[in-house]
């Protein structure tokens, strides 16, 4: 059964869930929505940096590091939905010295 349908049902049963059971389907959900989304956005990234007829390798290279950029972003969410915990974003220690 998808966390969907088991989180709709505890909603619809009527019966108060304990913190215990409400954190465990929360947890469900967030990794399986984080997994469609992660899987949806693979595969739409799929056909958008495939090499043409007309690239040179200087430009198919430029799409080889843009989908690989897009790919860590789609590993880290990944990630983030299959953490136990509720993760932050990496700090980007870009801030003035001023």
């Amino acid at each position: 059964m998808s966390a969907y349908s088991t989180v709709f049902k505890a909603l619809t049963n009527g019966r108060a869930l304990r913190p215990d059971e409400a954190a465990a389907l929360l947890t469900a959900l967030r990794k399986e929505f984080g997994e469609e989304l992660a899987g949806a956005l693979e595969k739409d990234l799929d056909g958008k940096y495939r090499r043409a007829e007309t690239d040179t390798d200087a430009e198919f290279r430029r799409k080889r590091r843009k989908y690989g950029a897009a790919m860590g972003v789609v590993n880290r969410l990944r990630e983030f939905a299959a953490s136990p915990n509720r993760l932050s974003p990496p700090h980007q220690r870009n801030r003035s010295t001023r």
